[in-house]
């Protein structure tokens, strides 16, 4: 299973080193790349070992943003005040252009998600900076999360919906900013402003929402919440968003609502791997368990299953499922 899972996400990735989201041809958009997905699905790769794949996919990352170089210049010399004058979430695979249609696209996560990434790569050992020119990007990253005012910014989140300050966009931008600062010049001030607004709106998502998937990231891959506030988000989402099918997004999710909120496969194997850092093997071995229930004959882990009902929507598989399964089930 864990062989099979390596070629889904390998057949996801373009000969560019980006991934596409889901298949290549599926009509609902996921064929194209976002910034996030990409690096969450090469984290699959990265714990099986497969490093060829996921120094390609951060290569492709480093050559989108030098792609829009001018645009990051541009929002550094002065604050965005427009969606579009914002590091852009989502590419074509192949030309690496800016995918225009409105999807909100104001994701200050994927650019912390980056950062995180790139700098514990780097901590392994595991080469992703090639050049000066490199360097010169992750530099203006982060001059481009000051110039953003990222710890009080209102994104789109993870989920890419209303415009509010979210703890896991927030939580995404510190822990890039600390994994990042061993390589470039990180204000300490920088971090601050962000662990006060973080500890501010933890245990919640956002103003809206006081319980939501997203928080998982704060945990893993982010270890950036003290052991109170990791139990605090475990027992809330335990709590409220657990089902059988998977875990919902957050409560009152419209996204393929059919009259209950659309199931997330990736939550189950999202909370095993949180168990397996915790150290709590009865519970990794439940949500386990529970992430091969909901594959499908072939292997392959759905975006989501319509609520309370074991029909699955297109985007199957989706590349960040099937890599959070790779992720908890490696040693």
């Amino acid at each position: 299973m864990i062989e099979k899972s390596i070629t889904i996400l390998k057949e996801l990735q373009h000969p560019s080193g980006l991934f596409s989201a889901s298949k290549k041809e599926v009509s609902t958009g996921y064929n194209k790349a976002w910034i996030r997905d990409c690096i969450y699905e090469s984290l699959g790769l990265e714990a099986t070992k497969n490093l060829k794949e996921v120094k390609k996919a951060f290569w492709a990352l480093f050559e989108i943003f030098l792609k829009h170089e001018y645009k990051i210049d541009h929002a550094i010399k002065q604050k965005p005040t427009e969606k579009y004058q914002y590091i852009h979430a989502r590419y074509d695979p192949i030309t690496f252009d800016e995918i225009y249609e409105d999807w909100g696209n104001k994701q200050n996560d994927a650019i912390g998600a980056f950062l995180f990434k790139v700098g514990e790569l780097e901590e392994k050992g595991i080469k992703i900076i090639r050049s000066d020119v490199h360097r010169r990007i992750l530099q203006k990253l982060v001059d481009y999360l000051l110039s953003i005012e990222y710890w009080q910014d209102k994104d789109n989140g993870m989920w890419e919906e209303n415009e509010e300050v979210h703890a896991s966009s927030v939580g995404a931008c510190v822990a890039g900013l600390k994994k990042i600062s061993k390589i470039v010049n990180v204000p300490l001030s920088l971090i601050k402003k962000g662990e006060e607004t973080l500890n501010k709106l933890l245990p919640n998502e956002s103003a809206t929402k006081d319980c939501d998937l997203a928080l998982l990231s704060l945990i893993y891959p982010y270890n950036i919440v003290s052991k109170e506030q990791a139990e605090q988000i475990l027992t809330n989402i335990e709590n409220k968003l657990v089902r059988k099918q998977g875990v919902i997004r957050y409560v009152g999710d419209l996204y393929y609502n059919n009259g209950q909120e659309p199931s997330w496969t990736m939550g189950f194997p999202w909370l095993a791997q949180i168990y397996k850092v915790l150290n709590k093997p009865d519970k990794y071995a439940y949500y386990m368990r529970k992430t091969l229930d909901v594959m499908t004959p072939d292997k392959e882990m759905p975006e989501l299953y319509l609520g309370n009902s074991i029909i699955q929507n297109e985007n199957t598989p989706l590349g960040w499922a099937q890599s959070m399964y790779l992720v908890a089930a490696s040693a």
